[in-house]
């Protein structure tokens, strides 16, 4: 909510103003402040913009950030080095364990494109910390490869990322490290629900199904054998049917209880759904879908209606896909 994020805005604001007494923190009503809502167009609430030496033009967006800590990350990412140079295995240690996730890059040198864009992705992913090292111990330690981005779960390392000189897009690389985030499959409800958005995938496959029914166990096992394949291209949601509160979900699919299970594709951008043309739910099938999808080559299913006028005037409103996700989210 608005409230919780001013609330983590100023925290944030009081911890720079001893570390960093140069960052100015300021807050807008822009009820009242109609031209300033327009010459940066603003139109989500609550929106946080970073100006830099003096300049009005092209300010940086800070999406996605809620809480006061990262809050402060992202803004010294932006202000000073984004990564910790890592010299020694103890400091690769400390880093690793310090947090659930981290994500650490070893390089044959500090100076190529692929650390340019492995600092860049840090600047955009302030969850979590990020390290790099050139140092011939470390990655012998790990036995990594050179040049690879390694994301560490609890300790652990649980994805390897290769990086290729001029070939890595900072954008890919920062959608799949923020996937790490939330589980390889999500099951939907209230608090994850805000975790989904916040990660920049805009694709989302939701398998509609009842969690107790006999066949479950196998069905989750392939949707998540699929899921590890598209990390970062596609999201992998559950829906559980027996869940009342998930009703609105249903409706916003039109599925019914005889289509369970049913497997859909949100496009969060245009907002187009997919229905997976098969009935059975195996992992070929799923891949198939996922594919077709991303080759662009998957029918669109139930287009979207238009907002119709006055929707919002009565006490139930009326959704259709273009108001659904503003919202229900």
């Amino acid at each position: 909510s608005s409230q919780n994020l001013s609330e983590e805005f100023a925290e944030a604001a009081r911890q720079l103003k001893k570390e960093a007494p140069r960052i100015q923190f300021g807050k807008i009503d822009v009820t009242h402040q109609h031209d300033l809502r327009k010459e940066f167009n603003i139109q989500a609430f609550p929106t946080v913009k970073f100006f830099v030496n003096g300049s009005r033009e092209d300010p940086i967006d800070c999406k996605g950030v809620r809480k006061a800590s990262t809050f402060v990350t992202w803004v010294k990412r932006r202000t000073g080095p984004s990564t910790v140079l890592i010299n020694s295995t103890d400091q690769a240690e400390a880093i690793i364990k310090a947090d659930d996730l981290a994500v650490i890059g070893f390089f044959r040198e500090l100076h190529n494109d692929s650390v340019e864009v492995f600092c860049e992705t840090a600047r955009d992913v302030p969850e979590m910390p990020f390290g790099m090292t050139a140092s011939e111990d470390v990655c012998a330690n790990y036995g990594i490869q050179r040049n690879s981005l390694v994301v560490f779960k609890k300790g652990k390392p649980v994805h390897n990322e290769v990086l290729e000189d001029g070939r890595q897009n900072k954008l890919g690389l920062t959608r799949l490290i923020k996937t790490f985030t939330l589980d390889l499959v999500t099951e939907y409800n209230i608090e994850t629900s805000v975790k989904i958005f916040d990660v920049p995938v805009e694709n989302h496959i939701l398998l509609f199904t009842p969690t107790n029914s006999e066949a479950f166990n196998e069905i989750y096992e392939n949707y998540q054998s699929a899921a590890a394949e598209f990390r970062g291209k596609i999201l992998f949601v559950l829906v559980d049917t027996d869940e009342a509160r998930n009703g609105r979900i249903f409706e916003y699919f039109r599925i019914r209880d005889i289509d369970v299970p049913a497997v859909r594709i949100l496009n969060l951008t245009s907002d187009a759904k997919y229905k997976m043309p098969a009935d059975e739910v195996t992992v070929e099938n799923l891949k198939e879908f996922c594919q077709s999808y991303l080759n662009g080559k998957a029918k669109q299913h139930l287009p979207s209606e238009k907002i119709p006028q006055g929707w919002d005037k009565m006490p139930v409103k009326v959704l259709v896909g273009k108001n659904f996700n503003s919202i229900i989210f």
